[in-house]
């Protein structure tokens, strides 16, 4: 297989896992391959003290296969000693530095992350790079020791560097679809999105449905409209660009590769600019009720997002700070495994605040306490007081 024909493959494989990021492990065996490493690991998170972090996202893969062994290990023995996190937050967005590099020469004799994790997962020399993800996450790749053997060549930091934009788009697209309430959920299923403006394109580029948001957006002209079948901008520059992300999101009739964007839309009466994201849709996946659909555009209101804080679910869910802490990282996506891991209690620990918040709130299900957190985002004064920071500076934009 050429060079290529690899990325195009992983291209294809990282779309893929925007709808389901259980195919993360086969995404990560494509990039050890491109990038000629031996492992690569993603985390995605909220928070700045090293004890205070909501994780989104973590996957720790080696050679395309998911290791939640050394997830636990990690983040149940040496997260809150990692000499390195304080240095990695300070980064430059998207610069890549060695594992090495992060450490003093003190620490590399001392250090227990550096001289016994790593050493023994084979990371020493592995490379880390800080991106800026959405409304202030922080996405950290980091990739194991070169398969090479003798260091990391010019080629293969060629290779991080043109994986990494589409890294940051699989995280946007991803956290769009969090907030949409629709993480590997079936197109059906998107469409039921109330917070989030959800469009199917047919393989031409044909709008072939939208659920309520998204018809409201595109009946007012909104910053989009629907004309003739088509999805347009506002602006006639903004409506060339739209034109050229979808062009590239739908399929190619030579089958080449589609590829993720993402835009930002004008609109009338000064209010926030619309994001809007346009992810491929591949056939034969179980989530795709027609061969015939091309591509899912996510539209994110500004306007209608509204910030969870815990302190606020609390008081209006009569939880205690722990509790809120859970039951919010619950209506993120995670499981009883990645809050133990965040916050660096037992999973036993973790499952007794479930019961606690069950007998609270008169619930028996986790699907139905994820619910009710999140059905408090369209509550009045329930998330943040003021629009969270990537769009108060989208208004100025």
């Amino acid at each position: 297989m050429s060079r290529h024909e690899l990325f195009e493959r992983l291209l294809k494989s990282l779309h893929t896992c925007v709808l389901d990021d259980a195919e993360w492990p086969a995404v990560s065996g494509l990039v050890d391959e491109w990038c000629g490493s031996r492992g690569n690991s993603l985390l995605v998170a909220q928070g700045t003290a090293q004890g205070d972090v909501d994780v989104f996202f973590r996957r720790f893969c080696f050679r395309g296969e998911h290791r939640p062994d050394l997830e636990r290990e990690y983040f149940e023995g040496y997260h809150l000693l990692d000499e390195r996190l304080p240095r990695l937050r300070e980064l430059p967005d998207g610069r890549v530095t060695s594992n090495s590099s992060l450490f003093t020469d003190r620490e590399k004799k001392t250090s227990a992350v550096f001289n016994e994790v790593m050493l023994r997962n084979g990371t020493q020399d592995g490379l880390n790079v800080r991106l800026d993800g959405p409304d202030g996450c922080r996405i950290v790749w980091a990739t194991a020791d070169s398969a090479q053997g003798d260091g990391w060549s010019s080629w293969q930091g060629e290779a991080v560097g043109r994986f990494l934009p589409h890294l940051r788009q699989f995280v946007r697209v991803r956290q769009a679809l969090v907030d949409a309430r629709a993480r590997a959920a079936s197109a059906m299923e998107l469409l039921g999105s109330l917070t989030t403006g959800v469009i199917e394109l047919d393989r031409r580029g044909r709008v072939t449905a939208a659920n309520d948001i998204a018809r409201a957006l595109l009946r007012e002209r909104d910053g989009l409209s629907h004309r003739k079948g088509r999805l347009r901008a506002r602006t006639s520059a903004e409506d060339v660009a739209l034109s050229r992300l979808l062009a590239r999101a739908l399929p190619f009739p030579g089958g080449g590769p589609s590829a993720s964007g993402s835009m930002r839309v004008s609109r009338r009466r000064g209010l926030p600019r619309l994001v809007v994201h346009v992810s491929p849709v591949y056939p034969g996946r179980p989530e795709v009720e027609s061969s015939l659909v091309g591509a899912v555009v996510l539209v994110v209101d500004p306007v209608r997002r509204t910030a969870l804080e815990p302190g606020r679910v609390g008081a209006m869910l009569g939880l205690t700070p722990a509790e809120s802490r859970v039951a919010l990282s619950l209506a993120r996506g995670q499981t009883i495994r990645d809050v133990a891991a965040a916050t660096a209690r037992s999973e036993t620990t973790v499952r007794w605040h479930v019961r606690q918040i069950f007998a609270k709130l008169g619930v028996s299900r986790q699907a139905d306490l994820v619910l009710l957190v999140r059905s408090l985002a369209d509550v009045p004064g329930v998330g943040s007081s003021t629009l969270p920071r990537r769009s108060r500076r989208s208004q100025r934009g």
